[in-house]
């Protein structure tokens, strides 16, 4: 499948008011000769960020893999197309790609409320002529959740939209009855002087401090907060939502949304690459396309590794990255530190105890058998990675829904500990404090962590036996799949 583009020709096929006729020949002479054009067609849109592109890019080749008939387009802008258009993937797979909502997205940072609003308002247009050009029907939109305006234009066109939340399950509630927490919490929240003060009434969600409850809820400039409550208005009106959760994992809160809604709710979780494991956790001194971390780590004892990363996006500050490099030498123990730009810097200032890099395959390193612990901004897919690798987690969040996942990861399922607890809103966690909290948790003979361990591979075999043959995960898969070959011809649009 080649690449289908809005306004500007990129690699690959491309549309545009000149080769339109001579294309849509094309076109039409593959699908004469390609199961996949009679069959059934997804189109699905992700919110431009690699928290949100992984899990649809994951549930995408899940799909595929399961149903190699099925054509799915992944409409991608520019940019990001550029970052993972080489990826593998099954053939039946293809990238279209439309504009960038910002001149750059990867400075997104700078100004995120911004960047939020520009994909609520300027992704909608070029995408919906994207549309117009393509030649195959139809049969399902699947639409990252913070794209509210996907669910307006399926509707329109008498398309299907399946809403995929990349966040846990407890978060979606959150937000959508973010009524419940006006009406009787107070707001908005002071964490400085509430911020353990805990509410019960949330659907799902037995008892939640105020500080952790996302981020966003209590930051001084209301737009994010405006923007993610705004997604939920049009929630009702899609047909389907995917959680890209598992349902063991929530199971009390999935429960109380399904008597939320009348369409289906389907949990896929997690949403990482796990049909590949078994090629992940195979490792050999003998591989000679190991990059060096790997020699490094296959050289570790068992478990004696602590693996920290704290995020792709928004990290924490300087300042804090020096206390975390002085306490991770502080403590003596083995580390990997995956710290992108500040890597060369920082390897110099921690020394020769771990290794810093910019970049690494974190999924193999959580499984890879020396690695004992992982220091984790409480990103979902990074939490949902460490939970199927087994390993227990400090918990460092930083923004949005990272706050929550701690909650999930220290209190309810007691598979990792919190760096943070009895630190003041904006303090640093010292380096004498980091070199203590790792020793600690690194020592594999406490009883504290060896409890630790035995959750940890109680939450592994459960996330593994979602995703194996019958399953609750491999089950929604089937029913989602069964559901869109089930769509008759004319549940679908032809766009032209």
């Amino acid at each position: 499948m080649g690449l289908v583009s809005d306004d500007n020709c990129g690699p690959g096929d491309c549309i545009n008011t000149d080769n339109i006729v001579e294309k849509v020949k094309q076109l039409m002479t593959q699908a004469a000769n390609s199961e996949a054009m009679n069959e059934r067609h997804v189109v699905a849109v992700p919110y431009p960020g690699r928290g949100h592109i992984n899990p649809m890019m994951n549930l995408c080749k899940l799909l595929a893999t399961s149903k190699p008939d099925l054509l799915i387009t992944i409409v991608l802008t520019e940019e990001w197309l550029g970052l993972i258009g080489a990826e593998e993937k099954p053939p039946s797979i293809r990238f279209a790609t439309i504009p960038n909502v910002l001149p750059s997205e990867l400075e997104r940072a700078a100004d995120m409320p911004s960047f939020v609003g520009a994909t609520q308002t300027k992704m909608g247009e070029p995408f919906e002529r994207l549309m117009d050009r393509l030649i195959e029907p139809i049969h399902l939109i699947i639409a990252d959740t913070f794209l509210l305006w996907a669910v307006d234009f399926g509707n329109r066109r008498n398309i299907p939209v399946a809403s995929l939340w990349p966040m846990p399950a407890s978060v979606f509630s959150l937000f959508y009855h973010f009524d419940l927490l006006k009406r009787n919490a107070h707001y908005p929240f002071h964490l400085s002087e509430r911020g353990d003060e805990r509410i019960d009434y949330v659907p799902g969600i037995a008892s939640i401090r105020l500080a952790d409850i996302p981020s966003i809820a209590s930051m001084k400039d209301e737009r994010l907060l405006g923007y993610a409550l705004g997604v939920f208005s049009n929630i009702s009106k899609a047909q389907y939502l995917l959680l890209s959760s598992i349902y063991e994992l929530e199971s009390q809160v999935i429960q109380a949304l399904n008597q939320e809604f009348s369409f289906p709710i389907y949990t896929f979780g997690p949403p990482i690459p796990y049909l590949d494991l078994e090629n992940l956790i195979s490792f050999s001194n003998n591989q000679s396309d190991h990059p060096h971390y790997f020699e490094w780590l296959n050289s570790q004892p068992p478990c004696s590794v602590l693996y920290v990363s704290l995020g792709s996006f928004l990290s924490v500050s300087r300042a804090q990255m020096d206390e975390i490099a002085d306490g991770l030498r502080a403590s003596g123990m083995r580390f990997l530190w995956v710290a992108r730009g500040e890597a060369e810097r920082l390897q110099e200032r921690c020394g020769e105890a771990g290794r810093v890099v910019p970049w690494c395959e974190q999924l193999k390193v959580l499984c890879h058998p020396s690695v004992g612990g992982f220091w984790t901004h409480c990103g979902w897919n990074s939490t949902m990675e460490c939970i199927i690798s087994g390993v227990p987690m400090i918990c460092f969040p930083i923004i949005m829904d990272q706050t929550t996942i701690r909650k999930h990861v220290v209190e309810d399922w007691k598979i990792g500990v919190d760096a943070q607890k009895g630190l003041a809103l904006g303090e640093l966690l010292r380096s004498e404090e980091i070199a203590e909290l790792v020793k600690k948790f690194m020592d594999l003979e406490s009883v504290e962590r060896k409890e630790m361990d035995r959750r940890a591979r109680e939450f592994q075999d459960a996330t593994r036996r979602a995703v194996a043959d019958g399953g609750s995960s491999a089950a929604n898969l089937a029913s989602l799949l069964n559901d869109i070959v089930s769509l008759r011809h004319e549940d679908s649009h032809r766009l032209m």
